[in-house]
Parts: structure tokens; sequence; C-alpha cells
């Protein structure tokens, strides 16, 4: 399902010579990542342990834990390499966090209604906001009682993964980065996650995504038009979705013996 960018277009994603060290100092993390995602495309980002994959991701959202030493990100045409984080999110970028947090006394339902006010500007009912956030639930196989719990809060892991695409769906993104969205599922929350992926597709034919992941369990669920291969904070081979299943097979040892 990839999307089509006449030439006058700018992509929606476009990341040019990327550095990105901690805020804290230190080495680079990110050492020259080139990565383009038109709107309506998914691509996927492998990678072994340590190799800058989550790095990546939350310094596409602008997260203070992490300092950009050299080059840029662009959005639908716009520089926002210096935009921080809510900003980047009201424009419509969004990440699902590979370790989602609790956050006591805040409902799911206020949590959601305060950020679709943030992203949106309009201020829905809470009744407006309830019924489409149970159409919703039951799409993702969600108990519809968590709308009024605490965000997170006693939720197992594949709840806190769904919780996550749930606001994908209710904040209606541009662009969303997952990170690592299958981390601690089994098979069958794996596959909940994924169908719910594919409908937010469904629903939002020009949604561009961005899939963090270290395993192709993933991708048979939610295929890839593009394939990259991160190793030491650098891009080192890009291809179709087939690629995936090669490094699944092979591993990543070849590359990192390259790099190192």
């Amino acid at each position: 399902m990839g999307g089509v960018t006449s030439p006058s277009t700018p992509p929606l994603l476009q990341v040019t010579g990327l550095h990105v060290a901690s805020a804290e100092g230190g080495d680079e993390i990110l050492r020259g990542v080139d990565l383009t995602v038109g709107a309506g495309e998914v691509h996927a980002l492998m990678g072994p342990n340590g190799s800058g994959k989550s790095t990546l991701a939350n310094a596409l959202l602008g997260s203070p834990e992490y300092t950009v030493t050299a080059g840029t990100v662009s959005y639908r045409g716009d520089d926002v390499t210096d935009w921080g984080p809510d900003d980047r999110a009201r424009a419509g970028m969004f990440l699902a966090f590979q370790y989602p947090q609790a956050i006591q006394g805040v409902s799911v339902l206020n949590f959601l209604r305060q950020a679709l006010s943030a992203r949106k500007g309009i201020d829905l009912s809470m009744l407006e906001l309830r019924l489409s956030i149970m159409e919703w639930m039951e799409r993702l196989d969600m108990d519809p009682s968590f709308a009024d719990r605490y965000l997170n809060e006693g939720f197992s892991g594949g709840e806190k993964k769904r919780n996550e695409i749930l606001q994908m769906a209710i904040l209606e993104p541009e662009l969303a980065v997952l990170d690592e969205t299958d981390s601690g599922l089994d098979i069958d929350a794996l596959r909940v996650v994924a169908k719910g992926v594919r409908e937010v597709r469904e629903d939002r034919t020009e949604l561009g995504i961005l899939v963090i992941t270290h395993y192709q369990r993933l991708l048979e669920e939610i295929e890839p038009d593009r394939v990259h291969l991160i190793v030491d904070g650098k891009i080192v081979r890009s291809g179709e979705a087939a690629l995936a299943k090669e490094l699944e097979a092979s591993g990543y040892i070849e590359y990192a013996a390259v790099e190192s």
C-alpha cells in the first residue's frame, strides 16, 4: 500500500545526515542517518541491540534526552529539527513507546481527550470521544472498562501496546513511529496489535509508518514497503520486504563485523 509522492510534493518524513548524541554528552549514537518515508508507506527499521533504533525513534519526536549534533529532520517539507515534542505531536507525528509509562490519576479517556484537543484544536464532548474509543477498543480486543482506568496502571504488556495503537487511532497522526511494539508480546497479542495497525491504515490510507523491530514475525503481519538495517548508528542496507526474512535467517553478525 505504498504511497505515491509527486515531484512537487515533499516527502512525509525526510531524515538527512542525522547525528544524535545523548543530552548528557558522550559519543554520538546516530552517525549520519538518511531515511525517507512517503505518505501511505510502511518502512521497517531492523538492527541489533545498541544499534540506535530507539534513539532514532525518540530523536524523530524531539525527545529532550537526545541532542541533534548534525543533520536535519523534515516533516511534510518543514524542518522540525528544533521543534519540541509537543509541536511535533500537534503537527501529526506520533510515537508508540517501547515501554509505555503508567500515569496515575489520569484516565485513558481524559488523557485522550486532552491529547486530541491539543492535536486538533477541538474539544470533543466526553460522549463523542467515549463512543469513538469504545469502537476502537472493540477492534483492539480491549476491555471497555479500561477507558476509565488510569493510563496503563495495572495494564499487562499486551494491553499497554494495544493502548498505544488506540491512541494512534484516536489522534489520527500523519506519521506513526512504532518503537518495538512487538516487544514482550506473545503471538496472539502481537496479531491483535498488528490487526489494529492494519485497520488504522485502512481508515487512513495516507498514514506513513516507521516500524522498529528486531524480528520478522511482526513484519509478517504488517508487510513493509521498505526494510532498512541500522548498525552502529548508520543505515547500512535497505531493500524490499524480503530483506527482513534474510536478516531473520542470517542475523546481523556479518554487518556488525563490517562496521566494527
